[in-house]
């Protein structure tokens, strides 16, 4: 599927190596990938032995185009690369805030764009990371931004693009609820008498492999809860704890509140 297309990536940093990374061992031609970043071009060039051009250039050799920049960046590099998009390429946003519509605002109305948010977890290949398709990308082109997100980790489709806000309060920001959980719990641990480096490796386990069951059995997170719940035993002592503080509600809030700040900084944003 994205072996015969010439893909570009604007901005290399975190992410973007994340995906070229991928790209590279998936065995996609190195002559089909491109990028360009104003700082790490060389660095870029020597690293995987790709070719490295301005936004301009990029964009008139690319058939799918990946912007990788920072969301105060993404208007410049739209206008670098505004004369060389036609209807026939696909632009592929991770610019965490930006509509759709504020893209197409100025490239053309009729771009195919796809707006994504992953997660930093794409560092490691285990992002996951929703999709949303504007009206003119095709069932086919769709699938190929799929495939593309698909190196880094998981994918979601979203039909409505309102909710990426929520994505973003849940999914985008949930690595660092994930980090304060495994930190809180390695507290927890080191109070016991744990030595940190065995408290911090038994917490990330724990969420890693708590993590697996949702997924690989497909079972509620209350029924898999109620197999390590013994009648008094020590487990249900340690949920009564977090009940009576209200821990549900607590991260319920915390969703809220990050997808709340999300739209703000999305509106914010798209009056450049």
């Amino acid at each position: 599927m994205l072996k015969d297309k010439k893909i570009g990536f604007i901005g290399v940093g975190n992410m973007g190596s994340a995906f070229l990374s991928g790209l590279i061992s998936m065995g996609i031609p190195k002559e089909n990938i491109f990028a360009a970043d104003k700082h790490k071009g060389d660095v870029i060039r020597e690293e995987y032995d790709i070719g490295i051009f301005n936004n301009f250039e990029l964009a008139s050799r690319a058939e799918i185009i990946i912007i990788a920049v920072k969301p105060a960046d993404i208007f410049d590099c739209l206008s670098d690369i505004k004369e060389a998009v036609d209807d026939k390429k696909l632009i592929i946003s991770i610019a965490a805030g930006i509509k759709t519509q504020d893209i197409a605002g100025f490239l053309r109305q009729d771009a195919k764009i796809a707006r994504t948010m992953p997660n930093i977890a794409a560092l490691v290949r285990e992002s996951i990371t929703a999709i949303y398709c504007n009206d003119y990308i095709t069932k086919e082109e769709e699938e190929i931004v799929i495939a593309i997100m698909s190196l880094i980790g998981k994918t979601v489709v979203l039909e409505t693009e309102g909710l990426m806000d929520a994505i973003t309060g849940l999914s985008g920001s949930g690595p660092a609820y994930a980090f304060e959980i495994i930190e809180a719990m390695a507290d927890g641990g080191v109070k016991m008498g744990l030595k940190r480096k065995d408290a911090i490796k038994l917490s990330a386990q724990v969420l890693k492999g708590a993590a697996e069951l949702v997924l690989k059995l497909k079972t509620h997170p209350a029924e898999l809860k109620d197999l390590v719940t013994s009648p008094g035993g020590s487990t249900i002592y340690g949920l009564n704890v977090m009940e009576r503080a209200g821990l549900r509600g607590i991260f319920m809030d915390a969703i809220s509140a990050a997808t709340k700040r999300s739209k703000e900084l999305g509106e914010s944003k798209n009056q450049y």
